[in-house]
């Protein structure tokens, strides 16, 4: 009997919300799945054990209601491919662990999902789309991240999975923004992404435009009014890492219908999976025309996610039987789940590779960009397949720039990119000011600390007064104090001149009027000049003090804040020379008449 007679039949349940999101319904899943299994029948390399069919399962839309639908699937396949929605995709993991069938879900997006033991049925088909993102804003530098989600919950859960898969990595993304879907709801999103501090790059998880998203229509032409195409802002879909969108002999003509969207569209990079020697619409007519695909839709209103969906059924087979060929029993979702990949097939439109390391199959990326005229895209960049997993290697550049509409964004610091360094928030140039103000007053205090050192062999700071108005300094010095000559009433010089003639001394060190014949010594001279006020200096006798110490100031400083009305204030001590002496304010007397 032929092999299809006596194998076993091995179905795959096709899990997506393929009625209510335009990404998916256009991406007709029945043909896809069909087209993908008659194919693998027909393989002599994969009909050895198994007979291959599927079931297609439509994704509630809700989260709630489509893991509460999941949980009644347990015998539905012995495999699920989904689901789309990355909401409860650790809760389906959990799930298909315990029915012991494989998961293979492109929407799961933590970095951990297929590393440990916690969901060993878990296989990822595709190259996890973050690390895919993190390679290409390795490589421009641009570390701080903004998404903005179209309002659903398979899109809004997405965002959010998409932003902590991102900072797992090390990214600050934020904010993630939620687009309401009311005619002010792109505005109000963009206005948040703009307030945000250093973010110029933004994510949108919502239905590209070129396949007729309006949400991304609305958000992009918004972005134009708002003047953020031409002040250097990058929009980057995140539904095109999901599949090949054609650009070689490809031409949009949304683009060249509508010149507010021409203009916008200046502003998005497209990162996508390369296609091989035909592009998506070219593999599509060529199945029609072979009648393989018995549809009459034009190749160019279908989703490249279609594509998409015949790799992952292709990869499945050649997983299961990969691992057939080895155990010699049934496949069962751990075994799935340890395949060991390194195979490689044909895929829809180009040709693909299964990752050894568990990260889904291997295919080439690239960088896409418009230069705002005309209906096509073309390539700037590449990324090698071996490269996808955000670990090494890097874009390749093909020799044509890429065309911002606007300012080219600044770049970060590379230490966002490198497990080994830590980054912080990042500083902009009022911070830096302010930290070289800090600097300069720092080397003010240590070049003054270094001098007091020198010269008293110690060294002490004051800040600000002592809270009553008074000095700020306990031990005052010649630097201090001007004394004055006290025979200087011999020269009659009235009490009006002396001190119009000291209204202008302000000690230390600026040079005052009437200092030439007023100036002495506090060997000749009790009286004396400090910040203005005449001070009188009660001396101690000579060699009867050598030093001040700490617990002496203590003790004067607590005298010095003593305030009565019949206290002369005590101004501080006076130490240099060999002098010590208290200082005192000076009460004069002045003759009437």
């Amino acid at each position: 009997m032929p092999c299809q007679a006596w194998a076993t039949t091995f179905k795959v349940a096709l899990m997506g919300p393929w009625t209510c999101d335009l990404l998916y319904s256009k991406a007709l899943p029945d043909l896809a799945a069909r087209l993908a299994t008659s194919r693998i029948n027909k393989d002599p390399h994969l009909n050895k054990g198994y007979w291959y069919d599927y079931t297609l399962i439509n994704e509630d839309c809700k989260s709630s209601r489509a893991l509460a639908r999941f949980a009644e699937l347990e015998s539905y396949g012995a495999a699920f491919l989904g689901p789309a929605n990355p909401a409860y995709c650790s809760s389906a993991a959990l799930y298909t662990k315990e029915w012991d069938v494989g998961l293979l879900s492109w929407g799961c997006l933590k970095p951990t999902m297929n590393i440990g033991s916690m969901y060993p049925t878990f296989l990822r088909p595709l190259p996890l789309s973050s690390r895919v993102l993190f390679t290409v804003l390795r490589y421009f530098r641009w570390a701080h991240v903004s998404i903005i989600s179209e309002e659903t919950d398979i899109w809004e859960a997405t965002g959010h999975e998409l932003a902590s898969s991102l900072r797992a990595l090390g990214l600050p993304v934020n904010p993630v923004v939620t687009m309401e879907t009311d005619k002010d709801g792109p505005r109000i999103a963009l206005t948040k992404v703009r307030e945000s501090d250093r973010v110029r790059v933004i994510i949108m998880c919502m239905p590209s435009v070129l396949l007729g998203g309006q949400a991304q229509y609305q958000l992009l032409t918004t972005a134009l009014s708002m003047r953020l195409i031409d002040r250097g802002y990058v929009f980057i879909p995140y539904d095109t890492l999901l599949y090949a969108l054609p650009y070689k002999d490809a031409n949009y003509y949304a683009l060249g219908n509508d010149t507010n969207l021409r203009k916008a569209f200046d502003g998005v990079l497209t990162i996508t999976m390369d296609s091989g020697e035909r592009n998506f619409y070219e593999a599509f007519k060529d199945a029609q025309d072979s009648y393989e695909i018995r549809s009459s839709t034009p190749p160019e209103e279908v989703s490249p996610f279609f594509g998409t969906i015949y790799n992952m059924m292709y990869y499945i087979a050649m997983a299961a039987e990969q691992a057939r060929a080895k155990g010699g029993r049934w496949v069962t979702g751990q075994i799935l789940g340890e395949s060991e990949g390194g195979f490689e097939f044909e895929g829809f439109n180009q040709r693909l590779r299964a990752s050894r390391g568990g990260d889904g199959m291997q295919a080439r990326y690239v960088v896409l960009d418009y230069s705002g005229i005309g209906t096509s895209l073309y390539s700037t960049h590449t990324l090698e397949a071996a490269h996808t997993d955000g670990r090494s290697g890097g874009l390749k550049y093909l020799g044509r720039s890429i065309h911002f509409a606007g300012s080219t964004p600044y770049t970060d610091s590379s230490c966002w990119f490198s497990p080994y360094f830590a980054c912080t928030g990042g500083l902009d140039s009022v911070s830096l000011f302010f930290l070289f103000l800090l600097f300069i007053i720092l080397a003010g205090f240590g070049v003054k600390a270094f001098m007091q050192f020198r010269k008293t062999g110690r060294i002490s700071f004051t800040f600000g007064g002592d809270g009553n108005g008074g000095p700020t300094k306990t031990v005052l010095t010649l630097d201090d104090l001007v004394f004055i000559n006290t025979q200087i009433s011999k020269r009659k010089l009235n009490d009006e001149s002396i001190l119009r003639s000291t209204l202008d001394m302000k000690t230390p060190h600026y040079s005052v009027s009437g200092r030439s014949y007023l100036a002495s010594t506090p060997d000749s001279s009790n009286i004396a000049v400090f910040e203005g006020d005449w001070v009188w200096l009660k001396k101690s006798p000579n060699g009867s003090v050598y030093g001040v110490n700490s617990s002496t100031e203590i003790i004067f400083v607590k005298l010095r804040n003593m305030r009565h009305e019949n206290l002369n204030l005590l101004l501080g001590l006076f130490f240099d020379c060999a002098i010590f002496g208290i200082v005192n304010r000076a009460l004069l007397q002045r003759k009437s008449g």
